[in-house]
This record gives C-alpha cells, structure tokens and sequence, in this order.
C-alpha cells in the first residue's frame, strides 16, 4: 500500500564552492569535537577514560582525512578560519 505513492525527488548536484563550503564546515566541527573530546578526556572519571581515548583517536582520524581532502582541493587552513570569520561575522 506505500509503495503506490511514493514521491520521486529530484537530485540537485551541488556546485563545486558549496562542495568546498561544506568541506571546511565539516573540518570546523571536526575540530571542535576534537577539542571537546580532549577537555572530556581531561576530567573523565576512571571508567570514561577508554572512551574518551577511542573518541580522541576517531575523531583525531575523522580531522586529519578532512583535513587531506582539503589541501587535495587547494584549500589552505587560512582560507577556512577566513571563510568561518566570515560567516560568523567575526573580526
């Protein structure tokens, strides 16, 4: 009975700068979860430490291929905080 009015969606290709936006939105929150996983590590009690050094390793890993990815594209670290200032309107 569902399968009689299923709606099709259309695929929109996404053009090359909102690729890169999402790219550098993506090694930004990488970022901040690091850093959250490190200050989570800082005052873990005993039995939160292995998850805190898994998480630190995943997301350590996550950054760094994100990270690869963006200078593959010429992307430079620069242009990201640049980018984020911007959108934030900070500076």
């Amino acid at each position: 009975m569902y399968g009689d009015y299923e709606k099709e969606d259309l695929v929109v290709e996404k053009t090359e700068d909102e690729k890169n936006i999402e790219l550098i939105m993506s090694v930004i929150k990488a970022k901040r979860e690091l850093d959250l996983a490190n200050k989570n590590f800082e005052t873990a009690e005993a039995g939160l430490v292995d998850y805190y050094v898994y998480q630190i390793k995943a997301t350590k890993s996550k950054l760094d291929f994100l990270v690869n990815k963006a200078r593959k594209k010429g992307i430079s670290l620069n242009m990201i905080e640049e980018l984020y200032f911007r959108k934030n309107q900070v500076g």
